[in-house]
């Protein structure tokens, strides 16, 4: 059998194939690229998860990267449990060693091995950079030879190339200690800037030839060991001037109830009759009583920035009729995101509004991307001396304003060269009819058999 090596190249798109990314050029000329229809909402985990099990969402269960939890009565995001999944995946029932190497949904894992971010979340509250690895001579491996993961330039104001080039070089070593059939590789590096700055601009070529070089140096090393290699990416970036709140208005509406505590004012889900989990450019919104549907529908339906809301068998078109998904779904105009923002008073915000906090927040927050520019910078360097000095702190260094973020995703694109992209190494596998997330998985099965 011949080895096979997917890399995720996220945010990378047709379009950016050209002067500034050599190697990935060169790998689409000896095979093929292509573009590919995205699985909706275009987000990391739906994306993943459905390139691996070729099934929609509404068949694997991950609606977005994060849902509400209704046994839990919890709004929940980035789970690792790979037990989420409700499908099986590609190489369920075959004799294959997988090494997942920061794909999403890694921990308790079927594959032979993988490894993962996992920060140590320490009993006085900080926060340490670390990894997962299994088995656990991998992880003492990539410590011997690459020493601990650097977390805080993965996300955040300080997310940088630094996280994508330990991956790439992490990968490598991986890869010759475990030897799989099958690598997956995460290379996040081009999502971060243009989620700040948007899709054009100065910012682009720099970024381009940044992911361009981690993934060359993966490609030439295990094309080297007569390897096989796929590149896709999970969605393209596109432009944003602002930013629509769905919860502000349902609170508004009387829909949304909140608690109050020391922290400040939380969603109280189990109470609210409505309230939506933001992803992007896509919401799930959750309503308790079926006689309310009108009354919500009608309070988002008049929003400015929603583009449309689904209803019941209507979520099927978006392939999200699950049980999962909320009774409501919401799509964003063009040029719009969705913020979780729920207070009506900033003295009132919960004290992680302007923190790096992926769990806690009821949504997915790009401000975190962030210094804000009113005292972001000076109030991380305070708070992180008060931690050196063993006090208690707060770490909030991110803004508030929405319209800092130029770019988002969770759409399918307006054109298909703005979308994810295939690259391929095997002109084989072109036979393959793929044009879709989904499709993934049988090229994945054509490449480790038929070519095999």
């Amino acid at each position: 059998m011949q080895p096979l090596v997917l890399l995720n190249c996220v945010g990378l798109t047709p379009r950016h194939l050209g002067p500034h990314t050599p190697n990935l050029s060169r790998l689409a000329r000896e095979g093929f690229a292509k573009p590919l229809a995205p699985a909706l909402p275009a987000v990391t985990t739906t994306a993943q998860v459905s390139m691996l099990t070729g099934v929609d969402p509404e068949q694997h269960g991950i609606v977005a990267n994060g849902w509400y939890f209704r046994d839990l009565n919890e709004i929940l995001l980035w789970r690792q449990s790979e037990k989420l999944v409700q499908a099986p995946h590609v190489w369920e029932g075959r004799p294959w060693k997988v090494l997942k190497h920061f794909w999403w949904y890694a921990m308790n894992t079927g594959t032979a091995a993988m490894v993962t971010p996992r920060p140590v979340y320490h009993h006085d509250g900080s926060k340490s950079p670390d990894f997962y690895a299994w088995p656990p001579d991998l992880r003492e491996t990539l410590l011997k030879n690459h020493e601990t993961f650097p977390l805080f330039n993965f996300w955040g104001p300080t997310a940088g190339p630094q996280s994508t080039r330990w991956i790439a070089q992490s990968f490598i070593t991986a890869w010759d200690h475990q030897k799989p059939d099958l690598g997956l590789c995460y290379l996040p590096h081009l999502d971060y800037d243009l989620q700040r700055y948007g899709p054009e601009g100065a910012h682009l070529a720099g970024n381009l030839a940044e992911i361009d070089a981690c993934a060359g140096r993966i490609i030439d090393h295990v094309q080297a060991g007569g390897a096989q290699v796929m590149v896709v990416s999970e969605y393209g970036i596109a432009p944003v001037q602002d930013a629509a709140f769905p919860n502000r208005a349902l609170r508004e509406a009387g829909m949304l109830s909140v608690s109050t505590n020391a922290a400040g004012e939380l969603i109280d889900p189990g109470m609210s009759k409505a309230f939506a989990v933001c992803d992007h450019q896509l919401a799930h919104v959750y309503v308790k009583d079926p006689r309310d549907l009108a009354k919500v529908r009608d309070c988002l339906s008049s929003l400015r920035g929603v583009e449309r809301v689904y209803s019941d068998k209507e979520r099927a078109e978006l392939g999200l009729n699950h049980p999962r998904s909320g009774e409501l779904i919401i799509t964003a105009k063009q040029g719009w995101w969705f913020a979780y923002d729920y207070w009506l008073q900033d003295a009132l915000k919960p004290d992680f509004a302007q923190a790096v906090e992926i769990h806690k927040k009821p949504g997915y927050d790009p401000r975190e991307l962030f210094f804000d520019p009113n005292g972001g910078k000076l109030r991380a360097a305070k708070a992180l001396l008060r931690k050196k000095l063993g006090l208690r702190y707060v770490l909030a260094p991110c803004p508030l304003d929405a319209r800092l973020v130029k770019g988002s995703h969770g759409l399918a694109p307006l054109l298909p060269e703005d979308g994810p992209i295939l690259i391929a190494s095997s002109r084989a596998l072109e036979a393959v009819n793929a044009h879709h997330h989904r499709d993934v998985a049988k090229l994945i099965i054509a490449a480790l058999t038929r070519l095999g």
